[in-house]
């Protein structure tokens, strides 16, 4: 049984080597600290290249094989494995105010929880779930996210996730793609209030 051990380590170990020889410097380390955090190996610290995001890393299908020598299925993005926990998937949109957190957290009760409508409490409980910092005042948080569009009134006084806020929560954590997702909001909305005043301007002459 060692020996099988010790020809399976080679193998793999040879396999590594193969596809990490004609990366550069700065990638090997990149993917070296992505397959540490992706299978939460302790005790081990990769320095340089910057910290790698789990958000970062796709499995390539070609690179990967099962024991019958069928390709494995490329692995989606680590926010949109259907088990990741309300902790992981804050931590990795990385909200940076208590309006994108709501949004955050109300696209985990949406698509990982199958609560599309609900009450601040729901954002709250969620919230304590994702190891957050408690909201000095949920109800003005909630209430902000829906006044900047991230929010919109659902069924019987609840919320709902917006396009907006589905589109902004899915840029994340990338911060231009974030902001690139509410300009293109605001033009189409400048948009339509210039056109809603041209009859005004009309009627006025």
């Amino acid at each position: 049984m060692p020996a099988e051990n010790s020809t399976s380590e080679t193998a793999a170990l040879q396999e590594l080597i193969h596809i990490l020889a004609p990366l550069d410097e700065e990638t090997r380390i990149r993917l070296l600290k992505t397959v540490v955090t992706f299978l939460d190996i302790k005790g081990i610290r990769i320095a340089g290249a910057g910290e790698a995001r789990l958000s970062d890393f796709v499995v390539p299908s070609s690179s990967i094989m099962t024991t019958d020598i069928r390709p494995v299925e490329a692995s989606p993005r680590f926010s949109d494995r259907p088990d990741i926990s309300p902790k992981e998937f804050t931590l990795d949109k990385e909200p940076r105010t208590d309006v994108e957190r709501v949004a955050c957290l109300a696209y985990y009760l949406t698509h990982y929880l199958s609560t599309p409508y609900f009450k601040t409490l729901d954002i709250s409980k969620i919230n304590t779930d994702a190891a957050q910092p408690k909201f000095s005042n949920a109800t003005v948080a909630v209430d902000n996210a829906a006044q900047l569009g991230f929010l919109v009134p659902a069924v019987k006084g609840m919320k709902q996730l917006s396009a907006l806020g589905e589109q902004f929560v899915r840029a994340l954590p990338d911060r231009e793609a974030a902001k690139a997702v509410r300009a293109k909001v605001r033009r189409r909305r400048g948009k339509k209030t210039s056109k809603d005043a041209e009859p005004e301007s009309e009627q006025s002459s």
